[in-house]
Formats: C-alpha cells, structure tokens, sequence
C-alpha cells in the first residue's frame, strides 16, 4: 500500500556541505500491518514522516501511497495523523477543538457532534471536554492529539511518539486502540523511542540509523531468539541463592536475588535451571535481558559506534 523507491532526501546549505536526512531508503508497508518505525535521534524518522505526509518531496526517489504521491493520496482520501509534539491553541477547549478538526477533516456535517464525542469517549476526555487546552495536562494534551488524529477512518495513520506523556494506564489502554484500529484495507505506521512497545504492538519493525533503513525485524514470526545462539538473561532465586555461583560462575548479582547471566543459549540457562532446582533453589523468574527487537536496535547502534 506504502512504497518508498530508493528515496533520498537532502537539505541544501547555505554555507558549507548539502545535509543528507535519507539515502536510498526502500521500504514497502502492507495493507492490514501495524509497521513500526525506531531509530536515534537524527536518524531521519521525521524527514521519513514528512515525505510520506506529502509535506516535503524526495530529493530521489519516489514515495507512493496506493499509487499515488502523499500529497495527491491525502487531498483525496486523507492521513491521520498524530504529531510528536501536540500544539492545539490554548484557548480553544477541548470539545470544541475536536469540532474544528472535524470539519477540516471533512466529516459530513450531521456527523461531526457525534463523531465528537465517540472520540472523546474512546480517549477517556469526558470530565475534560469543555476544559480549556491550557489546562489539560500533558497525557490529557496527548490523548487529544490521539482523538484529532482518528476522527475519520481513513486507510493510512500515522502515530509520532503517541505514549509520549501518557501514564502507564493509558500507555496500556493504548494497546487496545492499536488492535482496534487494525483492518485489512488499513496500514498504521508508529514511530517511538519506546522499544517495547513497538514489540508488543508492531507486527515488523524498521530500524532507521543515520537515514538509511538498517534492518526490518520481524518481531511476530521472529518473535525471539533461536535456541542455539547465546544472549543475556535475568534469573530471581526465591530461595536458594548462594547455590547460583556454583552453577553460573560468572553469573553477576544484580541485589533482590536476581543475577544476571550474560552470554549463554537458552539450552545452558535450562540445564543450569535444573541443576539450581536439584540443589534445592526456588526460581521465581527468568527472562530476557533484551527483547529481540532491543537487541537488534543494539547491534545496529554499535555498529555505528565500531565505524
């Protein structure tokens, strides 16, 4: 549904050398794929935004939207959108704000009260809907950009940092917008600093560094490491302890009874497991110390550094 076509984007100078935000970036995002977007600062997930938004034009390249430039695709069909930082007029409220949104996203104009307050709804702003914007605060700012942007169902959304300042119940309740949202004609695109999240929600990942697409990780067919390749886990001992250095010499304690154990397949962490659990040790827990996707963003931000 989504293509970028070896897209490169420079910023011309007006002393010294051109920037370049993007440098032969190819992509395609899928009808009915919740894609999401992780890279450093800098890396160029804004200029990637802008240009799939049909705000700039590519330098090289081309970007299409079911065959169509952004900016043609969204006059005809609309984008929602969510920005990284939410800037609405500080004297509008909030019903009314999202009554003006309304219209200049074209919902009919019996449907505008109604869709209003759907929204207001689904974003928990009832108690706030006739407050003013300068009042809200932050996760209620941001709950507001994150109902402007869904006013219209349109087949393309595009979310920047939307858990920025919510509160973890929110940030949860998130999750459930994500799912709701999905639909086979539609394709959601979320960037985020928040690892976690894009692996909870996100069914591939693209991680961005230095304005070149790194990898895509697939991170629900793929969803963790294979057995036999060796990475980082945290075990917590209820009982038992001591017994850890005796089975995992380099096991480094952590305080609370967790260790860390660094370096080894998920075969040596069982059968060290069992040999604690034989000894007598209670094993409250083990787990990764980094998702796949976590480890993946890793090894291509230490790549840069080894350059």
């Amino acid at each position: 549904m989504i293509a970028f076509d070896h897209v490169g984007k420079r910023y011309r100078a007006i002393v010294g050398r051109d920037v370049r935000a993007l440098e032969d970036f190819t992509l395609e995002l899928h009808a009915g794929e919740v894609f999401g977007l992780a890279g450093p600062n800098g890396a160029g997930k804004t200029t990637l935004i802008a240009l799939l938004l049909g705000f700039l034009g590519p330098s090289e390249g081309s970007v299409r939207i079911a065959g169509l430039e952004p900016r043609r695709y969204a006059e005809a069909h609309g984008i929602g959108y969510l920005s990284e930082l939410v800037s609405i007029p500080p004297m509008w409220r909030t019903e009314e704000a999202l009554r003006r949104y309304a219209q200049l996203a074209g919902v009919p104009a019996g449907r505008v009260r109604s869709r209003v307050s759907e929204v207001i709804e689904w974003m928990g702003l009832g108690e706030h809907r006739r407050k003013r914007v300068k009042q809200l605060s932050k996760g209620n700012l941001q709950r507001l950009g994150l109902a402007q942007s869904l006013l219209c169902e349109e087949r393309v959304v595009v979310l920047d940092e939307p858990t920025h300042g919510l509160d973890p119940v929110w940030t949860q309740r998130f999750r459930d917008v994500v799912t709701a949202l999905r639909r086979e004609d539609r394709v959601i695109l979320i960037a985020s600093h928040n690892l976690d999240e894009l692996s909870r929600l996100a069914d591939r990942v693209g991680i961005i560094d230095r304005g070149r697409l790194q990898r895509v990780v697939d991170v629900r067919t793929g969803a963790e490491r294979t057995v036999g390749e060796a990475t980082s886990y945290r075990v917590t001992i209820a009982r038992g302890a001591e017994l850890v250095a005796l089975v995992f010499p380099a096991a480094r304690p952590m305080g609370r009874g967790e260790f860390a154990l660094e370096g080894l397949t998920l075969d040596a962490v069982n059968a060290g497991l069992a040999e604690l659990l034989a000894r007598g040790a209670l094993v409250r827990a083990v787990y990764p110390a980094h998702t796949m996707l976590e480890q993946q963003f890793r090894e291509v931000v230490a790549a840069r550094g080894a350059e």
